[in-house]
């Protein structure tokens, strides 16, 4: 078996820290019990490129449960558990592909891995699986990591083109990879169809906020050790995952400040209670800066420039273009690593700006991502949605389409089930009210 881990002999702790996470996963258990009976995905290969950590380690082994064969590559080079990665090799038999803090050339090759493995569906984070795809696709091939486009020359046409066509569909896990696909749809480039995992119901209420909120904070403290209560907390972006940070930095005591760029999200934060203003103005009197936008250059030079010293500035959106590191880097003077995840740079003036986990996803970076209950309901769902995609996925256009309804609510009353809540039900009455406009009265 191809594999490319840190060090395989760490598979017996990655192993336990599994265990652990399965016990708080009872969703993706109960899945996982009926795939190994019915074995729904056999004869599908699945080419993951997620962040791996326990909660993807438990939905790999799903996957396989239900008889498919899978390859795992990261979605982050800063997100990866090294000991969860020779696990997943070891104890489940899953060609892995990833190492904690690799370069971007080994990075691409590892999706080259992922990709060469020849897939019939695409598991993706970030949509850079995908994303490499259809530039091999649409033979945009200078767009493409010179570690891809190496092994893409060696293919010839015919190969690249069955390569491709191979595919039935896929699914995507957040919000920055469902806007890229989305793109895609919009140019009339998408190969296949993609389900927009991140889009479901029980996936953006929960996973964005409740998760994205915890494991920000929790990022954040591991990396510093501050107080929260008392500082002036800057937010840039009120969606889903913004609304999570805001409301646990302001239930540990921070005055939370908003950036946005849409009016309605920003009428938003201010009835939920918090200041809003421009970077501008809060970059002046910020103490924290945490960016969850999923555009770039969100903080850049003018912000810089106006920050107090010792301000601290990080990202939970999923790539790392929110903060513009070059310009950063570019105006310091001095740098260097002050804790295990915290990098010091001294500007011209002085001051010092502190950069948390080298502007990736700090959640993941700087501590171990979305707690197991959370990703529970989010992988729930995209093995639901491989399951679909594999019976259905050749009758689909080649669109981006949401989570069906009845594996969303499939999800949300399992997790129910698993919490012991037993909720009400429509009387005959109530169905037949609800689907009559003469009974208005």
């Amino acid at each position: 078996m191809d594999y490319d881990v840190k060090d395989i002999n760490l598979a017996e702790k990655g192993l336990e820290k599994i265990e652990w996470a399965e016990k708080r996963m009872p969703v993706l258990r109960k899945i996982r019990e009926r795939f190994s009976k019915e074995k729904p995905l056999s004869g599908v290969k699945i080419s993951c490129c997620l962040h791996v950590t326990t909660e993807t380690a438990n939905l790999v082994r799903t996957l396989k449960e239900g008889g498919a064969e899978v390859a795992l590559c990261a979605s982050n080079p800063l997100s990866i558990q090294d000991d969860v990665a020779a696990s997943i090799v070891k104890h489940f038999g899953i060609p892995t592909f990833s190492i904690k803090g690799e370069t971007d050339d080994v990075y691409y090759a590892h999706i080259m891995k992922a990709l060469a493995f020849k897939p019939n569906l695409t598991m993706d984070d970030g949509a850079d699986l995908v994303g490499s795809l259809h530039m091999i696709a649409h033979e945009r091939f200078e767009a493409l990591h010179p570690a891809v486009r190496q092994w893409v020359e060696t293919l010839s046409e015919v190969e690249r083109k069955e390569f491709v066509d191979n595919i039935i569909g896929g699914s995507e896990e957040t919000t920055t990879g469902v806007i890229r696909l989305k793109s895609m749809e919009r140019e009339g480039v998408l190969c296949f169809p993609i389900i927009a995992v991140n889009d479901a119901f029980s996936k953006h209420m929960f996973d964005n906020r409740y998760g994205t909120g915890q494991s920000t904070v929790d990022g954040i403290l591991r990396a510093t050790n501050v107080l929260f209560a008392g500082t002036k907390f800057v937010l840039a972006g009120y969606g889903w995952c913004g609304k999570g940070v805001a409301m646990r930095a302001s239930g540990l005591g921070a005055h939370v400040i908003v950036t946005e760029v849409n009016p309605l999200k920003a009428l938003e934060a201010l009835m939920d209670g918090y200041a809003v203003m421009k970077m501008e103005d809060a970059a002046r009197i910020g103490d924290i800066f945490i960016t969850t936008t999923g555009n770039i250059h969100v903080l850049r030079k003018e912000h810089f420039e106006l920050m107090k010293d010792g301000a601290i500035i990080g990202n939970s959106g999923h790539f790392n273009v929110e903060i513009d590191l070059d310009t950063l880097e570019a105006m310091a003077v001095k740098k260097r690593r002050v804790r295990g995840m915290m990098d010091e740079y001294t500007l011209s003036d002085g001051r010092r700006i502190y950069l948390l986990g080298e502007g990736r996803l700090v959640n993941l970076a700087c501590a171990e991502g979305h707690p197991s209950e959370v990703m529970d309901m989010s992988f729930a769902n995209q093995a639901l949605c491989a399951e679909y995609m594999w019976k259905n996925g050749k009758k689909l256009e080649k669109k981006v389409y949401s989570v069906p309804e009845e594996i969303d609510k499939n999800v949300a009353a399992l997790k129910l089930a698993s919490a012991g809540v037993v909720i009400d039900e429509l009387t005959e009455e109530q169905r037949i009210y609800l689907a009559s406009w003469e009974m208005g009265t």
